[in-house]
């Protein structure tokens, strides 16, 4: 289990979980994670930390197939800008390793954004903590457990 899969359990959040052999030359994780597991990249979704030109860290939920839009999450989180968060700080902030940071169970509650997109989907995948690991779950469910808001971010 993951911090990440406990909190959707003792939350009694309706889930699945699914695995697959992760491959460490793989280039981008989210993408191997929708050829793994045979899904429409769009329906993954990946965990992007950043930092705002104020220090503070906020989590970005994008698919996978997309790039993030620093501007419009600097934009949604009323910040002058924002960059890409320093691997050492996201791992101490959130409690996992690059390519396995899940928006859930993370070790601080950050605030927390998600893309319009996951809104078009019953379902979304996200990756439960561990790399060859993902929660499949409702975007609402997402967005109740990490207090996320749903705006454009690609």
């Amino acid at each position: 289990m993951t911090p990440a899969i406990d909190l959707a359990n003792n939350n009694n959040i309706d889930h699945q979980v699914h695995s697959y052999e992760h491959d460490a030359s793989a280039a981008s994780y989210g993408e191997e994670a929708a050829i793994e597991l045979g899904i429409d990249p769009s329906q993954v979704f990946k965990t992007l930390v950043v930092e705002t030109n104020a220090g503070e860290l906020l989590v970005a939920v994008v698919p996978v197939s997309h790039q993030l839009n620093l501007k419009s999450l600097a934009k949604a989180a009323k910040a002058k800008r924002c960059d890409m968060a320093d691997k050492s700080k996201v791992q101490r902030t959130t409690g996992y390793i690059l390519g396995g940071v899940s928006p859930l169970g993370q070790k601080k509650l950050l605030r927390t954004f998600i893309d319009v997109s996951a809104q078009s989907y019953a379902t979304i995948f996200v990756s439960a903590g561990r790399r060859g690991l993902e929660i499949e779950l409702s975007p609402a469910d997402l967005a109740s457990l990490t207090n996320a808001h749903f705006t454009r971010l690609t």
